[in-house]
């Protein structure tokens, strides 16, 4: 019998409004990722202030706010919160600059700092040694 390996999902920003919106543009080997109840599905705290701040310029149209939307469909989701720590927050400083985002620089150092693998789309990240999957 085979045991299946838990892994620990960072979900993306953009992932995370697609499993919110159930958007086509999910991969099938993400959504069967995200969909495996034996993943740990985490959202960072950085994903939630992207979202926030996105939402509040004009550029992100929500069905609710930013604080009632992000928990609403987190929780709803099995996505736990993962809180910006120290550790994660210096070794962002460490990373060369191949991807100037900042939210997407604290998902990478946070999925290193905590043996993660992201959930996301984005080529940019992959450039990173960091695991990704879509």
């Amino acid at each position: 019998m085979t045991e299946t390996v838990a892994v620990k999902l960072l979900v993306d920003t953009c992932a995370f409004l697609w499993i919110a919106s159930e958007c086509p543009r999910l991969s099938k080997t993400a959504a069967a990722a995200f969909l495996d109840r034996n993943n740990e599905r985490y959202l960072s705290a950085a994903s939630a202030w992207e979202i926030s701040i996105k939402h509040a310029v004009g550029r992100l149209p929500l069905p609710n706010r930013p604080d009632i939307f992000v928990p609403k469909v987190r929780e709803a989701s099995g996505i736990a919160s993962l809180d910006i720590d120290e550790d994660s927050a210096l070794y962002a400083g460490k990373l060369p600059g191949l991807h100037t985002d900042p939210f997407d620089r604290m998902l990478i150092a946070q999925a290193v700092v905590h043996g993660m693998t992201i959930l996301t789309p984005d080529p940019e990240i992959e450039r990173y040694a960091v695991r990704t999957l879509w």
